[in-house]
């Protein structure tokens, strides 16, 4: 790539935002209408400013779900076969280059192969095929990377975690060495933070960095933080924070570092479940960020975002269902630089 490109952040200026539906053949199976009406809360918000990208394979049933609360003239379908809803993790990519989106279609491989993934992995290039999508297409299934296990700063800094990027069921024949290096040339970064500690007590993804640490505008990282010496995550978090505290930007400064509670323990069929306010999603005017029916926590929550990011409206959507399957917010988002959709 040459010296104008770059993996935007995701404050860099949206054309619009995926979801992918959940349907019956899906593990929501046993929770949809519970889930349902999350996802038009999300329909709502995103397409009440932004055009929204609803990938299903069955758009007759999506439309009359959300047709009378949602901006139908700032929706576009994509109908597919899916496993699954996680359009962070199967959805694409975008590097700029020439001021152009570049398509990067990585490989994904339900987390690891902990689940089945083969029509997910398919999505990103029968969107382009049919037209979804605007810019280059770059084919990189060759490398098994997930949206929720990177952040950018858009300035040439990577923030990433050790556990699910060395993850031996990922690119297990790649050594650090050698996966910092194709991620600097395929990124054009300067530099990979790699976090190597922190974790979440239910979470498949291999402590994705969206569920622990966030990159943020004007050098910010927003983090989980435990302050409950009983809490089974509060070690690991707090060296977590201590290396945090470690990192330097790209001129040598420390990051300003704000802190996100801990969500209290949540539980269902005796399984806690990794309930985090780092799962948030950033959009041109708004922040949506998950609440847990926790009204301390959740306003705690909204009150650190806010200072990370004062020029946007911070917007909380109850995400109590999504981490009954052990995501949240973000997870099931991704945001498409402008010039991607039209």
């Amino acid at each position: 790539m040459t010296d104008n490109s770059f993996l935007p952040a995701e404050w860099y200026p949206q054309s619009g935002v995926q979801l992918t539906w959940p349907h019956a053949d899906t593990d929501w199976a046993y929770i949809l209408d519970e889930v349902n009406a999350c996802y038009i809360n999300l329909a709502r918000e995103i397409a009440e400013r932004e055009l929204l990208l609803i990938v299903t394979p069955d758009e007759e049933k999506v439309r009359r779900l959300i047709e009378h609360s949602v901006n139908m003239e700032n929706v576009r379908f994509m109908v597919c076969d899916t496993n699954d809803t996680w359009a962070r993790d199967h959805g694409p990519i975008t590097v700029i280059r020439n001021n152009k989106p570049v398509i990067c279609d990585f490989k994904f491989n339900g987390w690891g192969l902990k689940f089945a993934a083969n029509y997910d992995n398919l999505i990103t290039s029968a969107s382009y095929d049919a037209g979804v999508f605007h810019g280059e297409y770059d084919n990189r299934l060759n490398f098994v990377l997930e949206g929720g296990g990177i952040e950018s700063d858009g300035e040439g800094t990577l923030l990433t975690t050790s556990e699910c990027l060395l993850s031996k069921n990922r690119n297990g024949e790649w050594n650090k060495l050698q996966i910092e290096d194709y991620l600097k040339k395929a990124f054009h970064l300067k530099q990979v933070l790699w976090v190597d500690h922190g974790y979440l007590a239910g979470d498949d993804t291999d402590s994705h960095i969206d569920t622990l640490a966030r990159l943020c505008p004007d050098h910010t990282i927003v983090y989980v933080k435990c302050d409950d010496p009983i809490d089974e995550h509060y070690e690991a978090l707090e060296q977590m924070e201590e290396q945090l505290a470690t990192f330097r930007t790209l001129d040598g400064k420390p990051y300003r570092l704000i802190p996100l509670p801990m969500a209290e323990a949540v539980y269902f069929d005796g399984e806690r479940l990794p309930a985090t306010y780092a799962n948030f999603l950033i959009m041109n005017q708004v922040v949506l960020y998950p609440t847990y029916s926790q009204p301390e926590n959740d306003e705690k929550a909204r009150l650190a975002l806010q200072l990370a990011f004062p020029a946007h409206e911070i917007i909380g959507i109850d995400c109590s269902a999504l981490i009954k399957q052990h995501g949240s917010l973000h997870c099931v988002t991704m945001q498409f630089p402008e010039n991607v959709l039209s």
